[in-house]
């Protein structure tokens, strides 16, 4: 709990709580939303890719601008656009049946919002807490999004089975309001800008993320591998789960909630453990080694049957994915030039949710052709082959984050 100490950490961590928990309410929203008024899952699919594709493109502008701005500017411009769009989403809810064209529309706004947001949001952590308290940062603020999704989607289920997806929409829209709130309230502890870019000094800030990738070739073993892991979740957790919980399983907007929660549930258990154990050696080895076991798990989940065993089988499997992103997350921000940071985050972004788009459009197509059950199989065998990726790389093994790049800056500018 050290990293409560600090002002600006508090208020992003509150933040962060309130925002997420929105989200998860509205992440059962919108497909039950969608599926509940004859749109089915090949809309679903668009409109997720309308959300995917601008969010995917404009990681990589939020990261250049979370290193020439303070990051906390780059958020809070970002929620304010995401606020709106959730908004129009709960108008247009609340007015009648799924109409393609305009929620197209609404999903690119919220998609942009996003892109700008996420790699500052990563970006803000290492300038408000000091290095050794890392890790235990990343924990509390990955604990606040999994406590949200554990809470927030049973929460969402119940009310969207209640009184309709509109009020799931509005309570989010609130939300963004209480974020804004508390980005205002970092604004006096938070870091000045960095050096501009391109303008070297002597700390070496001409260095860039494309000399970097020259001089790593790690690096572009994690865009490979964040990209096929992307794949693997997006099109199963937000079309090919939603999809088995209407369909085969018969479980109601409400189960659908309660599978979300047992998702989040994992999430949180497995952020929990892993801050309680030292910081490991090396953190990319145990993170590929804890991906091995969710592979039969992700496989199964569409013949278990029911909520209970579904549920069962969600906690374990989203537990090792948790301890895995906890322990790559914090090794990228203590491995990486601090100037490079928010660049470098957009661009493993860029990596991973460049694959949402693909995944989710993908999965609304099998699931329209085959059913829900057979996309699962295919996120396995997709996450098998990242793990295994990661593990013929010695590199990736013997990867210690307390050791800097191989190049130095000085040596990157000279070449």
């Amino acid at each position: 709990m050290a990293p409560l100490r600090h002002l600006g950490f508090r208020l992003l961590v509150a933040g962060q709580l309130v925002s997420n928990f929105g989200d998860a309410i509205y992440s059962v929203a919108l497909p039950w939303y969608v599926l509940a008024h004859h749109g089915g899952a090949l809309l679903l699919g668009t409109v997720l890719a309308a959300y995917g594709v601008p969010r995917t493109a404009l990681l990589v502008v939020g990261g250049h601008a979370s290193d020439r701005y303070r990051p906390w500017t780059v958020m809070l411009a970002a929620n304010v656009a995401r606020g709106l769009a959730v908004t129009a989403f709960a108008v247009t809810a609340a007015n009648g049946l799924a109409r393609g064209p305009l929620l197209i529309v609404i999903a690119v706004v919220l998609g942009a919002g996003e892109g700008m947001f996420i790699p500052a949001s990563s970006a803000i952590v290492p300038t408000l807490l000091p290095r050794d308290e890392l890790q235990a940062g990343n924990a509390l603020s990955f604990g606040t999004t999994q406590l949200s999704q554990l809470a927030g989607p049973a929460l969402g289920g119940v009310l969207v089975a209640v009184v309709g997806p509109a009020s799931g929409f509005a309570i989010d829209a609130a939300t963004f309001v209480v974020s804004a709130l508390t980005l205002i309230g970092i604004q006096r502890d938070a870091p000045q800008p960095v050096a501009p870019i391109d303008h070297p000094d002597k700390t070496g800030a001409t260095v860039t993320v494309r000399r970097l990738l020259a001089s790593e070739p790690i690096l572009w073993l994690i865009l490979v591998t964040d990209a096929l892991l992307n794949f693997a979740s997006a099109g199963m957790s937000r079309v090919a789960l939603p999809a088995l919980a209407k369909g085969p399983l018969h479980l109601g907007a409400s189960g659908y909630g309660a599978l979300s929660a047992a998702m989040g549930a994992g999430l949180l258990l497995g952020t929990i453990s892993r801050s309680w154990m030292p910081p490991a050696r090396r953190p990319l080895l145990i993170a590929s080694l804890a991906l091995l076991p969710t592979v039969p798990l992700i496989a199964a989940i569409p013949y278990a049957g029911g909520l209970v065993p579904a549920a069962i089988i969600l906690v374990p499997a989203f537990v090792l994915i948790a301890i895995g992103n906890l322990l790559s997350e914090t090794a990228l921000q203590q491995w990486a030039p601090p100037h490079l940071l928010g660049r470098l985050t957009g661009l493993l972004m860029l990596a991973s949710f460049g694959m949402f788009p693909v995944s989710v459009l993908i999965a609304g197509i099998v699931i329209r052709v085959t059913g829900p059950a057979a996309y699962f199989p295919i996120a396995a065998g997709t996450v098998l082959i990242a793990a295994a990726a990661q593990l013929s790389s010695p590199r990736w093994r013997h990867f210690n984050p307390q050791h800097p790049p191989s190049t130095t800056p000085s040596q990157l500018i000279e070449t």
